[in-house]
Order: structure tokens, then sequence, then C-alpha cells
């Protein structure tokens, strides 16, 4: 274990750390760094070109200015110019990550090394996210020991990794577009070891294509193979939540470290300048916490989709009128982007129910929302940064999975945690309206909250001093970051 007090030469260890360029990605991997940095790791978070300048349009201009010993840098994507507050298109990244970005890191790795200093110690580790492969190409061409990290959860993670294996059986690429409405997707796969009744549509949604040269499907699975070489995989989840699936991972994957939830690690560490190093691309509205103050406990439901997920005009109307009919208060994070292509506009009869007892912003500071004693429940995307954190809230969850691992994520809340209960893809008022109901006032939502409650209470056993994710922690700094240092 390296001292936190150790000197700013080069007994602090480098790791340079590569999210994904996308809002979760980057808020998990970030959490992890500044762990890191906490238990004396010198860190280098490297960003694309486009998302540093989003930071620092949403956080200031010194927002990014860094600390002595955590720096952030940035390398271009290669991208065309977009709306700079959106989310940038996932394919054309893809496209980047795999065929772009290693050439402009190595250049970033070779200039930390050459202006090594008693203050910047040479590059000694690289931890990547998962589906950045290039991080791993260059970690082998320096030399240094490399480690992936999931910002997914592990039942996630072992659904991307069976992708191959599904291309392998004929499962995917899909036969045809019938294959999407004739129940093809219902079909249980039995074989997963750790895993029971899963079916396709519970497994990634990249895998819902008829395209063999998909790019999306072919990226997520040469991220994925990476992961049974490297020397390590870091997993933001706890043994207690996942065991049979971190088991079966780790037959897969030489080393296995679940070391999660990484906000209830921070809330022990006196973080000292790192607190002032937020994680949004969006400007977050603190003022809806003081409107949290004034609502009795467990009495408001938060609603937020998450970074990625669009709908259309008729669902985000479905979903307003559900929420108004519920007559629960809510409190709705509702992006620039959030609806296809359109601005998104509120029937005027959501106004005028709603007006005493709705909050509606663009994006806030979840963590502190989910911990605000006036929520109830969360009505959610399903991404794993957001279900995780619901978890270490003891908030239970209204589930509408929109793409990716949030299906898996979504299965897993509601038939293994007993924490959520899903949301038909086909949105109706009636459908909100009634399980908001459930959620706030019924019997099934009086069990999801004990059940909520007892997750969280398991989380921050795992995070304790002597708790498995702990131990996890620093076994595998000492195991694989530190282990051509003694």
């Amino acid at each position: 274990m390296v001292s936190n007090t150790a000197g700013n030469g080069h007994d602090r260890p480098h790791a340079v750390v590569v999210p994904a360029p996308l809002q979760g990605h980057i808020k998990g991997t970030l959490k992890f760094a500044k762990l890191l940095n906490f238990k004396g790791f010198h860190i280098t978070f490297v960003n694309t070109e486009f998302n540093h300048k989003r930071f620092i349009r949403t956080r200031g201009p010194n927002s990014l200015d860094g600390l002595p010993s955590f720096q952030f840098h940035a390398i271009p994507d290669d991208l065309p110019p977009s709306d700079p507050d959106a989310t940038q298109d996932l394919p054309p990244l893809a496209k980047s990550a795999l065929n772009f970005m290693l050439q402009p890191f190595q250049e970033l790795l070779a200039k930390l090394n050459n202006t090594a200093s008693s203050k910047v110690p040479p590059v000694s580790c690289i931890i990547s996210d998962v589906i950045m492969p290039f991080a791993v190409t260059a970690a082998e061409d320096l030399g240094v020991p490399y480690v992936l990290f999931s910002t997914i959860s592990a039942s996630s993670f072992l659904g991307f990794k069976q992708l191959t294996t599904l291309r392998e059986k004929g499962y995917i690429p899909l036969k045809d577009e019938s294959c999407f409405t004739n129940g093809y997707l219902e079909t249980v796969i039995d074989w997963i070891p750790g895993m029971k009744d899963i079916r396709l549509k519970d497994l990634p949604t990249f895998l819902r294509t008829t395209d063999p040269n998909d790019i999306m499907l072919n990226f997520m699975i040469a991220g994925t193979e990476n992961s049974s070489t490297a020397p390590a995989v870091i997993i933001h989840t706890f043994d207690a939540l996942e065991k049979d699936v971190l088991e079966s991972l780790s037959t897969l994957c030489p080393r296995v470290y679940a070391i999660g939830p990484l906000e209830l690690h921070l809330t022990q560490v006196q973080e000292d300048g790192l607190r002032s190093i937020g994680y949004s691309l969006w400007k977050e509205d603190g003022a809806c916490l003081h409107w949290l103050n004034s609502h009795e406990p467990n009495s408001v439901v938060y609603v937020n989709f998450g970074s990625i997920t669009v709908m259309t005009p008729e669902q985000l109307i479905e979903f307003a009128m559900g929420l108004a009919n519920s007559k629960h208060p809510f409190l709705w994070i509702i992006r620039p982007d959030l609806v296809k292509g359109e601005s998104a506009i509120l029937p005027p009869e959501f106004a005028v129910e709603t007006q005493e007892r709705g909050y509606i912003t663009g994006w806030c500071p979840q963590e502190e929302v989910l911990n605000h004693p006036s929520i109830g429940g969360f009505l959610t995307h399903s991404g794993w940064g957001s279900t995780i954190e619901s978890l270490s809230a003891g908030v239970p969850m209204l589930c509408w999975p929109f793409f990716g691992d949030q299906q898996m994520n979504c299965r897993y809340s509601c038939t293994e945690w007993g924490v959520g209960m899903e949301i038909d893809s086909n949105v109706k008022r009636d459908e909100v309206e009634n399980l908001v109901r459930e959620l706030m006032e019924g019997e099934k939502g009086k069990q999801m909250k004990e059940k909520a409650m007892e997750w969280k209470r398991l989380a921050e056993e795992a995070t304790a001093p002597n708790g498995s994710s702990s131990i996890n922690l620093d076994k595998f700094i000492s195991e694989v970051l530190l282990s051509n240092r003694l």
C-alpha cells in the first residue's frame, strides 16, 4: 500500500486513467481515480477534448486545473463539431476509439514521461475503461501494467462477455427484422454460469441488429474480449450484491475485484482539494435541494433518465400525465436533449395540475438528491451509476431501461434484488400513474423500500474499513498496480 503522505517524488506511483467519453463512465472512473489519489497515487485523468471543454464551460475556467497530484489532460476524438451540450453519437465515438485515439494517447504518454520530474513521476500503470481498447495497446507498447475498469454491473459485464458465444451459436446477428416483434428476444439463454432465466432481451441491446458488421456490436465484443487476458478487471459493484455472477466472472478473467460502491468509500475519506473536482458535464441546479427541504420524508418521486436516453414527444407526455395523475410530488430532470430532435414540450394541463408539487430542471447533484430524506422513490433508466447510487441511498426504483446494459440492470433490480418494478417500453400514462402510486404508497412499494434499505446496509458494510470492497481495493493495489515496484 502506498502511503497517502508519499512525497512528490518518484516514490509516488503514477496512474493514467482513461474513461469512456460518456457522462456515466466519466463519473464512475473519476470517483475511482479520486480514491486511488487518496491511496497515494499521482493521477493523470484523460478526457476527450470535447468533454474537457464541456467540463470547463459547465464548472468554470479553473475547474480542471487539478491539484499537484491530480492532473487533467485531453486528447482529440477526430469527430466533427456537434452540439456542445449534447451527448455525442455512440457509433462515431466507437469508431474513433478503435481507429483514431491510440496515437494521440501515445503522444500524451510520451510527453508525460519526457517531462517527468520530482513533482510528476513517470507513468507506472494505466487504468482503462473496458471499452477503450487503445489504452490497452498503449500500455503494452509502453511496458507498464494496465487494468480494465468496468463502470457497469458484474451481471451486465458477464452479459457483454456472452456476445462472442451468442454469435458463434447463431443467436446473433438477428436473422431478420421479424425477430424484433415475433417473441424471439424472449428466448431464454440457460447456459451462462451464475445467471438464471436470462432472456436475449435482458442481454446488451447491441445484439439487437441484423447486420454482422454493426459497429457497436463489434466494438463491444472487442472491448470485452480484452478482459480475458487483462491482468485484472475492477468492477463497480460489491460482493454481496452479485456473488454468483462475480464467481462466474472470476473463471473468465485472471483477476476480478469488486470495489464498490465508490461513493460510499469517498464519504469516508478527507478528499481535501479533490472535493472541488466535480463529475457533471451539465450545470447542476442545487436549488432543487432547497425545494426538497420543504417536503415530508419519503414523499417525493425523483425522475431522471440519465445522460443518453432519448424519448419521443409522445413518451414524454405519457410520463408527464402519469406523474400528474399520481398526485405525488416529483423532482424531474429534463435534459436539453431528452426528446429526439425536438425541444421538450409539456402539455398545458400538466403545468396546471402540478404547479404546486412539481420541480423540473435540466440537471442536478444526483447523489445529494437520492440521499435527501424527502425522496421516496426513483423513476430511472436503470443506468448502472444511477442504480448503484440508488441502492447506496436505500431508494427503491421504477425502471424504464433504454439501451446498452440498462435492460440487465432493470432485470436484476426487479427480480433478483427486489428493489424495482419495470415500466413497459411502450409507456402509457395509466401504467406510470399506477406504478408511481404502488411505489410510494402500496404494499409492494413498502417491501421494495425495506429491501433497498437492506442493500444500503450491506453496501455500507462492504465499504467499511474491513469490508469486502475495502479489502478488495487494497489487494488490487498491492497485487496488481504495485506488483512491479516491490
